[in-house]
């Protein structure tokens, strides 16, 4: 990459130190390490979280995804616009776990269940929260060094070094000092800052890749050109996707109402908003916040797959890919016995030709499976005739690598280094905000309940930092050596569903159910765990283990007729076969299995253990708990008057801007989205489109009207984020420490509320000395 693109890439990041260091200085205490004080307000929680929530690995994923299954399967998404919509505007989980004050949802666990649960649960959420992370850091350093066009080795002083390893250790050491500075303050104010950088960077790549790229002509024929029940573009045929088909969506839908708050890979921002009514604002904000980052993320994808398959592109995505193919090939198999191997292929992508000696290694390809990637496939099986994990390890980062490859094709000097920044701030925001929530979980959640009595703040906060350090150092250890072998959003499911298969009931459940129960949330979690672990160690010992014991013992046909027999009513839908390349259960069905079994557990045991009823009221700050000082939830008697309003998540606290929002949020989603969704839907099933109406369709959804709404909101959140940002420094400067606010329970009560709930139960209690009353 040109000196000018490194240049744009990396200048930003002397403002970004420049601010993290300004702002330590506020972190006067544990709570402000933890939740930056819990004064952030709507613009710097909304701005911040985004870039935060959107990483590196996540566009990866994305790319990954639109390539494999185009951009039909989304479509279907809509159907959850209803469901998300009133999620969204009424704070569903977000607004009451803002009110518990918890900092951390281990804390949260404790309060509603037990601290041998709080403990508990923090193990299974680390374990699948840092192996989720964990690779992490090896998707983003590899999409640099191949973006980039970094060598695969670099010699330094005489000793040869992996570049793949030392951009892993040179990002990983930038996030652990910025998190170490301040915590969940400099790690929210850097997000925001980086967040307001980028909104400039997107309309950039935006409108050059307009300007490059013909719809017409170009991007919607490449689109448009696949077998039948594969379409990119059009809903109704897509009957023959397996990975990422209509059960996603289904399982997406589940996942989405029951795993709310769940996952705590960002967990400093669910406790970071001033009062609950911000938290939920920032949060309906979000359907106004990608601008013209969504539109950029869609169309690099789009523009990638049409320089790799459409005709006008055919001599530069040849040599893209011959290029992809030996970078992979040399990245997993360096060692001196896949010598020839890479020989032979050397040969093969300079002339095209396949020798015999090559043909030797791939007998089981044949004309039809050369059709469109013939290099990816003969690579895969020229190296998987001398290991079978290194040509599936090949296939992995091939798939992954398309993209960033081709868009170093694509883009020129300026804008490489453009996109190569945003790259930049989307990899670093991503690791501080995991590294800080995976460090502190396991100091607040198992280390600080376990020693029984409360650290000084200097403690504390020293072994928060020294666990977020040990979390970078497993992240690379883990990416340098873990070989992935699924697809990437497949890899986050069944790890994350460790910890989300069971979480879900719990949480949901302990926010709305005063009758959830200790005894429900054990048998969930463990549950959901057996089950996730399971299902995570089958895909990893299918191939090399599992396959060729069930055709050793002969157990083999028996197992294929119950997979496939369980299988068959509900296809294509969920499609089981037993073959020998891949477990024939996927992440998402393994996923939802778990979720099924974790609620059963919870409800069912629940109801039957009769425990005391739990005191919410108490543990939201409600009623005669509520705190001085504080907006506290208003409840409003549901009438026929009421009932649409309360619907969308219109309460007494609501000012006039906050209702507009709310409305301009309702017509959006509910009128524009699942309203042209349902409209679509009946069409088709009257008179189906032709796949060049879809195109035009996508054209007029994904691009037309997102530009002009990212016109707006560009302006809009740049003002409103750097309003927010002045307001909180304005905050944390007056802020006062409470050193007892460090996390500790003690009988279901926060440690730095004890007095005060003692005073009011005291104070409320009837005297036993007076008569009863009738």
């Amino acid at each position: 990459m040109p000196l000018i693109d490194w240049l744009i890439a990396l200048l930003p990041w002397i403002v970004v130190f420049w601010i993290a260091y300004k702002a330590q200085k506020y972190v006067k205490g544990v709570s402000d390490f933890l939740t930056a004080g819990r004064v952030a307000g709507r613009y710097v929680l909304c701005v911040s979280g985004g870039e935060a929530g959107m990483g590196l690995i996540s566009l990866v994923a994305m790319f990954e995804a639109y390539y494999q299954a185009g951009f039909a399967y989304g479509f279907w998404n809509q159907i959850t616009i209803p469901i998300m919509m009133v999620m969204g505007l009424t704070g569903y989980c977000v607004y009451r776990f803002r009110e518990t004050r918890a900092m951390t949802l281990g804390q949260f666990l404790e309060i509603r269940y037990s601290r041998s649960f709080r403990i508990f649960a923090a193990i299974l959420q680390s374990i699948s929260g840092v192996v989720n992370y964990a690779i992490f850091p090896a998707v983003g350093a590899r999409f640099l060094v191949y973006y980039c066009d970094l060598p695969l080795h670099v010699d330094v002083l005489g000793m040869n070094f992996s570049t793949y390893g030392l951009v892993m250790a040179i990002f990983l050491a930038v996030a652990v000092i910025l998190v170490t500075m301040g915590g969940q303050l400099t790690i929210m104010v850097t997000d925001c800052i980086l967040g307001l950088l980028s909104y400039p960077l997107y309309a950039v790549i935006v409108v050059y890749l307009l300007m490059r790229f013909s719809w017409s002509s170009q991007m919607a024929p490449a689109l448009l050109d696949r077998p039948v029940g594969e379409s990119l573009l059009n809903p109704f045929d897509i009957t023959q996707l397996r990975d990422f088909n209509l059960f996603y969506v289904f399982v997406g839908v589940i996942s989405s109402i029951l795993g709310r708050m769940s996952w705590s890979g960002t967990q400093g921002y669910n406790a970071a908003a001033k009062n609950a009514h911000e938290a939920k604002i920032g949060n309906v904000l979000a359907t106004w916040r990608n601008g013209f980052a969504g539109m950029m993320y869609v169309l690099l994808a789009v523009v990638a797959f049409t320089f790799l398959n459409h005709a006008d592109f055919k001599s530069a995505a040849t040599n893209c890919r011959a290029e992809l193919a030996m970078k992979t090939a040399d990245d997993v198999a360096p060692s001196a016995e896949f010598d020839g191997i890479r020989g032979e292929l050397k040969d093969y992508y300079a002339t095209g030709v396949i020798s015999d000696g090559l043909r030797s290694r791939i007998p089981s390809v044949d004309d039809a499976n050369l059709d469109k990637e013939p290099m990816r496939v003969i690579t895969r099986q020229a190296l998987a005739s001398q290991s079978k994990a290194t040509g599936q390890t090949f296939d992995t980062i091939f798939g992954p690598m398309r993209v960033p490859m081709a868009l170093r094709h694509i883009l020129p000097i300026g804008i490489t280094g453009i996109f190569c920044a945003i790259c930049i701030f989307l990899m670093t925001s991503t690791d501080t905000a995991y590294m800080h929530s995976w460090g502190s979980i396991i100091v607040q959640d198992i280390m600080l309940p376990l020693r029984g009595r409360p650290f000084t703040p200097k403690q504390q906060l020293f072994w928060l930092r020294v666990l977020i350090a040990c979390v970078a150092l497993f992240a690379f250890l883990f990416s340098f050596y873990f070989a992935q072998v699924d697809f990437i959003l497949m890899f986050f499911t069944i790890t994350g569903a460790i910890w989300l298969g069971g979480a879900g009931p719990c949480i949901v459940g302990g926010l709305y159910w005063k009758r959830g129960t200790t005894v429900g949330a054990f048998a969930s979690l463990i549950a959901g765990s057996a089950l996730a672990t399971g299902g995570m160690v089958a895909q990893s010992t299918w191939v090399p283990s599992i396959y060729p014991w069930l055709v050793k013992s002969g157990w083999l046909p028996t197992v294929t007729r119950i997979l496939e027999g369980i299988s068959h009513p509900i296809e294509p839908f969920i499609k089981w076969r037993v073959t020998p390349d891949k477990f024939p259960i996927n992440s998402v069905e393994v996923y939802f299995i778990t979720m099924v079994v974790g609620v059963g557990l919870y409800v069912g045991l629940s109801l039957l253990s009769r425990s005391e009823v739990f005191n919410l009221d108490r543990m939201l700050h409600r009623g005669k708990y509520a705190r001085k000082g504080e907006t506290s939830f208003v409840h409003e008697k549901l009438t026929i008057r009421n009932a649409f309003r309360k619907l969308i998540g219109i309460t007494p606290e609501y000012t006039h801007g906050d209702k507009i929002l709310a409305w301009s949020v309702f017509i959006w989603t509910f009128g524009w989205g699942f309203g042209t969704f349902a409209l679509l839907v009946a069409w088709n099933a009257i008179y189906p489109w032709p796949n060049l109406w879809w195109a035009h369709w996508f054209k007029l959804s994904n691009l037309v009207i997102p530009c002009i709404i990212a016109v707006v909101s560009t302006v809009w959140f740049s003002i409103g984020g750097s309003v927010d940002l002045y307001r909180l420094f304005r905050d944390l400067a007056t802020k006062e420490v409470n050193v007892l606010d460090d996390g500790r329970v003690i009988g279901h009560v926060s440690a730095d509320e004890v007095a005060r709930v003692d005073q009011i139960e005291h104070t409320n209690k009837p005297n036993s000395n007076q008569p009863k009353r009738d």
